[in-house]
């Protein structure tokens, strides 16, 4: 459900009791040019559930205006992401190519108003006469051109005539407005590569700004809404609508975008890291894309209620991330099985356990979840536990097993660490304890650790995944590549617990103290590969 605070759904509610008539459509309008990521996630909440909140309509509508960079594989992502979102648009998906018949019959008209001109500057030299914020403007000089000539070298650019960066077709607005989009901005540029949909039919190609509006006004759209960024594009877009005759005027309205710390989510970015090989592809887990995300272990519901919980706003803040994992972490609490794996292993022996006994514990697969079942699992002379749960030195830690302490297996009693047996290298080889089975419940400062029997065990590979970045705002830094944390993928050799066969169909478990981990791959040679969606919440 949308939550009704928001300044949009206000919006959109008072243009209601102002006309009862109206039908609401939104749009979600991705450019095919890389995969989606949580900050589509965000847009695509607020305009389809707007949509579905006043029975209105949501299309889905492929931005390809540059075909330098977009791709069809790009367009079967998009909508497969959309789709296990939990989101459907309305009718076929709709493309800016359909339209380009009718963004350039618009371009003519505003030619022959005398509100667009062929310009032969080149793209330093528009930026250069374009000034500054303190500077204004100064006209092109061939900014005056008559309207025949313009017509004239625009069909000649439509045909081919020239090369990529000859020419271009700018507004005429104000090269004095202080808002520099209105200081002539283009309308259309030259582009020669093969278009993914349109193939080789056209040489030009309208820009972002000219087409959305045009979009917009096609498709009869009652709330054009977008991000803060495209705040100063508003008086262009206006402007091209007050001056071609269309029928249809939607209004834009801006939200902040989501900045989450530790990530990026720019396409151009991306695609650095990839090139770099810094990552493989645009699914990696450990990117904010919504393959990676999903491919990670991130559910629909949980980023769905990310993007609920964080709420729409007119200002621009960095979002932690661990509101989005607090979202993953409360919904996985509640739907997977836990069990008990050692990714740090140590051997221990337990003196007092005859090497032929086991001792048969039978335990919840959920501790709040009975009908999850139970399973059996045993204690025997040789166990794993994690090497971070044993200290080699004096301290007042009760949480870790120390020489000649105690502390509590889970789920069954008491370990005291008697000896460690080392090599000649001083290298610790496996610890030496004795085991009582009666916990005395006097004794309030004892840890509990996880465990796993060394007969119920299976080998597995567990990757560790890790923030990307060592800095917080990884879009400020200049050199991406110098901040790239080294330790954003650790690979481990443990064990899991052979009960795990007989659950295996659950593919995401938690790893009891360990975290949430999804299971990549069963091998041939039975052994089982991991990937940590997310760590748990640490109480100490």
């Amino acid at each position: 459900m949308i939550n009704k605070k928001n300044f949009i759904y206000n919006i959109v509610y008072k243009d209601i009791k102002k006309n009862k008539k109206l039908k609401i459509i939104t749009r979600f309008p991705p450019e095919p040019n890389g995969y989606l990521h949580i900050g589509h996630a965000k847009s695509m909440f607020i305009n389809f559930n707007i949509a579905k909140f006043y029975k209105g309509k949501c299309f889905l509508r492929l931005d390809d205006t540059n075909p330098n960079t977009e791709k069809n594989k790009y367009v079967k992502q998009i909508k497969k992401d959309i789709k296990w979102l939990g989101y459907k648009w309305y009718g076929k998906e709709k493309y800016s190519s359909n339209y380009f018949k009718i963004y350039y019959k618009y371009a003519i008209e505003l030619i022959k108003k005398k509100l667009a001109y062929v310009d032969k500057l080149n793209k330093k030299e528009i930026k250069l006469y374009r000034g500054t914020l303190t500077k204004f403007g100064k006209n092109s000089p061939y900014r005056n051109r008559n309207i025949k000539e313009n017509l004239k070298l625009f069909k000649k650019m439509k045909k081919g005539s020239y090369n990529e960066g000859e020419l271009c077709l700018r507004a005429k607005i104000n090269m004095r407005s202080k808002n520099i989009l209105l200081r002539d901005p283009v309308l259309y540029r030259i582009k020669k590569n093969t278009h993914y949909k349109t193939k080789k039919k056209w040489n030009i190609y309208p820009t972002y700004d000219f087409a959305q509006c045009i979009s917009d006004s096609i498709e009869k759209i009652s709330h054009s809404i977008c991000t803060l960024e495209f705040s100063d594009n508003k008086e262009l877009y206006k402007w091209i609508l007050n001056n071609i005759s269309i029928k249809h005027y939607p209004k834009q309205y801006e939200f902040s975008r989501l900045n989450l710390l530790y990530t990026i989510t720019s396409k151009r970015k991306i695609k650095q890291l990839i090139k770099k090989k810094i990552i493989k592809k645009w699914n990696d887990p450990r990117l904010m894309t919504i393959s990676g995300m999903r491919k990670r272990g991130y559910t629909a519901k949980s980023i769905n209620e990310f993007c609920n919980k964080i709420g729409v706003s007119k200002k621009n803040s960095n979002i932690n991330i661990s509101i989005l994992e607090e979202c993953l972490r409360k919904e996985l609490d509640i739907t997977t099985p836990r069990i008990m794996a050692i990714l740090n292993p140590i051997k221990i022996i337990i003196t007092n356990i005859n090497k032929n006994e086991t001792i048969k514990i039978t335990i919840l697969n959920h501790p709040k979840n009975k009908n999850m079942g139970s399973r059996e699992i045993i204690l025997s002379s040789k166990i794993y536990i994690d090497i971070n749960d044993f200290e080699n030195k004096p301290s007042n830690n009760f949480h870790k097993l120390r020489l000649g302490k105690k502390i509590k297996l889970k789920y069954a009693g008491i370990l005291k660490l008697k000896k460690i047996i080392k090599n000649e290298k001083k290298k610790i080889l496996y610890l030496k304890c004795k085991y009582y089975n009666k916990y005395n419940k006097k004794i309030k400062k004892i840890g509990i650790i996880h465990w796993i029997s060394k007969k119920n065990t299976i080998k597995s590979k567990f990757r560790l995944f890790n923030k990307l970045f060592t800095k917080k705002n990884p879009n400020k830094e200049k050199n991406l590549l110098s901040i790239i944390n080294p330790k954003s993928l650790i690979i481990k050799n443990g064990y899991i617990e052979k009960q795990i066969k007989y659950i295996k169909k659950k593919k995401i478990y938690q790893f009891e103290r360990e975290g949430y981990f999804k299971l990549k791959k069963y091998t041939y040679k039975n052994k089982f590969i991991f990937d940590r969606i997310i760590t748990l919440k640490k109480k100490f």
